[in-house]
C-alpha cells in the first residue's frame, strides 16, 4: 500500500513511516520539507496522489489553530474527496477538558468527522517522554509539586505508531469511526513519575507537595480525566520505568 504520513519526519511520524516500511508498504514522509504546506493546503493534491491512506501526525501547537484544526480540516477535505482513508491520532479525555490545545485537537476530529469521507480517530494517552516533561516541571529542587490526585497513564511512543499503522493497512471505514484508545500498562501519580525521574539521575526521592485543585483546568488534572477509565482503552508498549531505562540521565525536551 502506498501510505502518506504527514509529520513524517517528526518523533511519532517517523516510527509509523519506520513501522510501515518493516512491513514492505510504501511510506511517503509528508511535511513542509516534501512540500506539503497544511497552512495553506499547498502541495496537498500532489501528496496524496495515488495514496490509499494517509496517517495523520502533523501538529504546531505555536500555531494554535492554523495547523492542529484548519490544517487538519483542509487534510480532512482533500482526503475525502479523493476516498483515502484519513487516520488521525488525538488525545484521551480531551471532551471536557479546558485547556486550549486539547479544545482544539476535538475541534480537529469534528472537522474530521464533518468532512465526510472514510477516517479512523485513534486516541492515546499522554507519551512517556511527555509524562517525564510534567514531572520535571513540577518539581523544584528536592520538591514534587502534584495537583489533586493526578495521575497519568503514559504510553510509549512505539506502540502508538503500530497502532497508527495497524489502522493505515488494516480494514477501512465507510466514514467517521472511532478506534479503541490507547494506553500505556500503568497509572502513575504525578508523585510516582517525579521519583522514577529524579532516581533515574541518581538524585534521592523528592517531598512532594500536593497543591489544591483551584479553578477549572486544575480540577481537570487533579481528577485524571486524561486516565481512561478501566476497561475502556487497549493497552500496549513499555512500563515508564522501563522507557525511563533507555534514556539518558539528563533528560530534555518534550
Amino acid at each position: 500500500m502506498r501510505i502518506v504520513v504527514t509529520g513524517g519526519s517528526g518523533d511519532l511520524g517517523s516510527r509509523v513511516v519506520r513501522e510501515l516500511r518493516s512491513q514492505g508498504h510504501d511510506a511517503v514522509p509528508a511535511s513542509r520539507r516534501t512540500g506539503l504546506d497544511l497552512t495553506t493546503g499547498t502541495g496537498l493534491e500532489a501528496a496524496l496522489a495515488g495514496a490509499e491512506a494517509v496517517v495523520h501526525c502533523a501538529d504546531d501547537p505555536s500555531q494554535k489553530d492554523t495547523v492542529t484544526v484548519y490544517g487538519t480540516r483542509r487534510l480532512a477535505d482533500a482526503a475525502a474527496a479523493r476516498g483515502v482513508h484519513l487516520v488521525h491520532i488525538s488525545i484521551v479525555g480531551i471532551d471536557d477538558f479546558p485547556m486550549a490545545y486539547y479544545r482544539r485537537k476535538l475541534r480537529a476530529e469534528q472537522g474530521i468527522a464533518d468532512a465526510g469521507g472514510p477516517a479512523t480517530v485513534l486516541r492515546a494517552t499522554q507519551f512517556h517522554s511527555l509524562a517525564a516533561y510534567f514531572a520535571r516541571t513540577l518539581t523544584k529542587g528536592p520538591l514534587a509539586f502534584t495537583v489533586g490526585d493526578m495521575a497519568l497513564q503514559p504510553v510509549d511512543t512505539d506502540a502508538v505508531a503500530t497502532r497508527l499503522a495497524e489502522l493505515a493497512t488494516g480494514p477501512r471505514p465507510t466514514a467517521y469511526a472511532r478506534a479503541r484508545d490507547l494506553a500505556g500498562p500503568e497509572v502513575l501519580p504525578l508523585a510516582d513519575l517525579a521519583r522514577l525521574v529524579r532516581a533515574h539521575r541518581g538524585a534521592s526521592a523528592p517531598r512532594v507537595v500536593r497543591l489544591p485543585p483551584v479553578g477549572r483546568l486544575l480540577h481537570a488534572f487533579s481528577e485524571s480525566r486524561t486516565v481512561p477509565a478501566p476497561g475502556t482503552a487497549d493497552v500496549a508498549g513499555r512500563t515508564f520505568a522501563a522507557w525511563l531505562s533507555s534514556q539518558p540521565p539528563r533528560l530534555t525536551g518534550r
